[in-house]
C-alpha cells in the first residue's frame, strides 16, 4: 500500500476503534478471531466452545469455570447488523443430533457470548460482579493468506505464483494452467475470452492443489476458491502472467493492463475491506491447524504449510495491550496455534504433535514476541470424537484409539458403514520433529524447505462425532474435548481474572 493509502486506511481503522470503545465502556468487549486453513475445525471449535461454556462443560483448566467463579454465560445479539450470524443452533444439531460434522467455513460470521463472572481479585469482586462480551469472529484463513497482496503489485504477485506453480512439487497439478499461459503474451490486445480461459485453468490448478491427495496450504487469492457471491465477476477473473523482468509499465489495452487491474480491483474490493472491517478489529486470534492433514499428505504439504503459517502470521497487527493503544491502534495481543484433531492419536503422542506444530511456527512465533504479543501451541481436539483403550497385536500391547469411523472411510481394504466402532493403532509420531526437515539453503521461500523422503507408518481415519454421555439423573453432558480448557484459559482467562 502506498503511504496515502496507509494513512486513509489506518484513520479509518482509528475511527472504528473509537467507536467500540466507545459502546465497550458499559460492558468491555473483547474480539476474538478464529481462522484456520481448509479441514482446520473452525466451525468445530467454535461449537464446542459455545456448547461448554453455555452448558457448563468439563474445564478444569480454565481458572474462572474451575473456580466457580463463572457464573452464567450465554449467547447475545451481535453488534455488527452487516455480518452473518454464525449458526451456532444448527452446527450443535449436527454434531449432538446427526452425529455428522457441520459443514466448514465459507464467509465471515460472528456469534455474541457474554459471560458473568466474579473476580479473582478481592477488590474487584467488593466493586460487583463482571461482566464480558466475547465476540467471535469465524473466517476462512485463505482470505488471510491474501492480506500480504496489498504491498504486492501484479508483477510481483505473477512471479511469486509462477515460482509456486513451477516448483517440483506443482508442476504436475499447474501443467495444464502453465500450458495455456505458454502460448499468450501479455502484450496482445485485452481480450475477454482468453482472461477467462486463464482464470478458469488457474483456480483449477489452485483447487487441485487444496484437494486431499495434495494438502497444499499457500494458495492465494483466497476467494478464488471460495467466491461466494464475487463469483464471475471481473476481480476475480484474471490469472498471473509470465513477465519479463525487466518489464516496463504496461501499455493501455493490453491483457497485461487488464489483468493488471483486475488484480487491483480484488484488492480494493475484496482484500482492503476485510481487513479493515474485521481483522484489523481483533484483539485475540487462535489459528487451527490440521498437521495430521498434512502428515498424511506427504513431505511437500509439511513445507508448504510451514511457508503458510509464517504468511499467516505475517499478516496480523501483534503488539502489547494497553488501554491506549486498544483505542488507537488495536494490535493483536495473543496468538493461539493449535494442532487440532489430537484425538486422533494417542494421549502419549500429544506432546509430540505439539512439538511439530511448534516447529511449524518457530520464525512467525519469534516476531509476534518482538513485537510484545504472547503466543502458545497446543495439541488439541475441540471435540473428541475417539476414546483409548489398549489392544494386542502379535503378542505386543500397543496403545490404540477407539471410534466409529464416518461412512465409506477405507483402512486395510475394509470400508466401515458409520455404526462400527474399530480399535486402530495409528502409529507414532517422530520424537524429534526435526526429523521431518532437511534444511537446504538454496531452496527458496515460495518452494519451501526440502524435506526427508520416505514413506510414513501413520495412518488416519476421519470418526463420527461422539454419543454425549448422560448423568445418572438423565442430563445430557456437554460436547467432550482435549484442552479446549486450556485455549480458553489462554483466550480470554486473564480478561475473567
Amino acid at each position: 500500500m502506498n503511504t496515502l493509502t496507509s494513512l486513509t486506511e489506518e484513520t479509518r481503522l482509528t475511527l472504528a476503534n473509537l467507536a467500540d470503545a466507545a459502546t465497550g465502556l458499559t460492558v468491555p468487549s473483547l474480539r476474538l478471531g478464529v481462522t484456520g486453513l481448509a479441514r482446520s475445525g473452525k466451525t468445530v471449535f467454535l461449537t464446542a466452545l459455545v456448547h461448554n461454556l453455555v452448558h457448563g462443560g468439563r474445564l478444569p483448566l480454565f481458572s474462572a469455570s474451575a473456580g466457580r467463579r463463572m457464573t452464567s454465560a450465554r449467547l447475545q445479539p451481535q453488534p455488527d447488523d452487516a455480518v452473518p450470524r454464525f449458526d451456532y443452533e444448527a452446527h450443535v444439531n449436527a454434531l449432538v443430533n446427526e452425529r455428522i460434522w457441520p459443514d466448514s467455513t465459507r464467509q465471515v460470521s460472528e456469534l455474541r457470548l457474554t459471560i458473568d463472572y466474579e473476580s479473582a481479585s478481592f477488590l474487584y469482586r467488593k466493586l460487583g460482579p463482571g461482566r464480558l462480551h466475547v465476540d467471535l469472529i469465524d473466517y476462512p484463513g485463505e482470505w488471510l493468506l491474501d492480506l500480504p497482496l496489498l504491498g504486492k503489485d501484479f508483477a510481483a504477485f505473477s512471479a511469486e505464483a509462477l515460482q509456486r506453480a513451477r516448483a517440483q512439487n506443482r508442476t504436475q497439478i499447474a501443467d495444464p494452467f502453465l500450458g495455456a499461459l505458454a502460448g499468450t503474451d501479455p502484450e496482445d490486445s485485452e481480450n475477454e475470452q482468453r482472461a477467462q480461459e486463464l482464470a478458469a485453468h488457474f483456480k483449477t490448478y489452485l483447487a487441485e492443489c487444496r484437494a486431499d491427495a495434495h494438502a497444499l496450504s499457500m494458495l492465494p487469492p483466497g476467494r478464488f476458491l471460495m467466491p461466494g457471491d464475487l463469483d464471475g465477476s471481473p476481480a476475480l477473473t484474471f490469472a498471473p502472467l509470465d513477465l519479463a523482468a525487466d518489464a516496463g509499465p504496461a501499455r493501455s489495452g493490453t491483457l497485461r493492463a487488464m489483468m493488471e487491474r483486475r488484480y487491483e480491483s480484488y484488492k480494493n474490493h475484496v482484500v482492503r475491506p476485510f481487513f479493515r472491517e474485521h481483522f484489523a478489529r481483533l484483539d485475540r486470534q487462535i489459528v487451527l491447524v490440521d498437521v495430521l492433514h498434512a502428515l498424511n499428505a506427504g513431505p511437500h504439504a509439511i513445507a508448504d504449510l510451514e511457508i503458510a503459517l509464517s504468511e499467516v502470521l505475517g499478516a496480523f497487527r501483534p503488539g502489547r495491550r494497553s488501554w491506549l493503544s486498544s483505542i488507537l491502534a488495536r494490535r493483536i495481543d495473543r496468538i493461539l496455534f493449535a494442532a487440532t484433531k489430537a484425538d486422533h492419536l494417542h494421549s502419549a503422542d500429544h506432546d509430540r504433535l505439539e512439538a511439530i506444530l511448534k516447529r511449524l511456527v518457530t520464525r512467525a512465533e519469534e516476531r509476534a514476541r518482538f513485537k510484545g504479543a504472547e503466543v502458545d501451541v497446543l495439541a488439541m481436539a475441540a471435540v473428541r470424537a475417539t476414546r483409548e483403550a489398549t489392544v494386542k497385536h502379535r503378542g505386543e500391547e500397543l496403545p490404540a484409539i477407539l471410534g466409529t469411523p464416518l461412512p465409506g472411510e477405507r483402512l486395510n481394504g475394509d470400508s466401515y458403514d458409520g455404526n462400527t466402532e474399530i480399535a486402530m493403532f495409528p502409529g507414532d509420531l517422530p520424537q524429534n520433529p526435526e526429523s521431518l526437515f532437511r534444511k537446504d539453503d538454496s531452496v527458496s521461500e515460495a518452494t519451501g524447505p526440502k524435506i526427508r523422503k520416505g514413506k510414513s507408518n501413520l495412518q488416519f481415519l476421519r470418526f463420527r462425532p461422539p454419543k454425549l454421555d448422560t448423568t445418572a439423573e438423565g442430563l445430557t453432558l456437554s460436547l467432550p474435548h482435549i484442552r479446549l480448557d486450556r485455549a480458553l484459559e489462554f483466550l480470554i482467562g486473564d480478561r475473567l481474572a
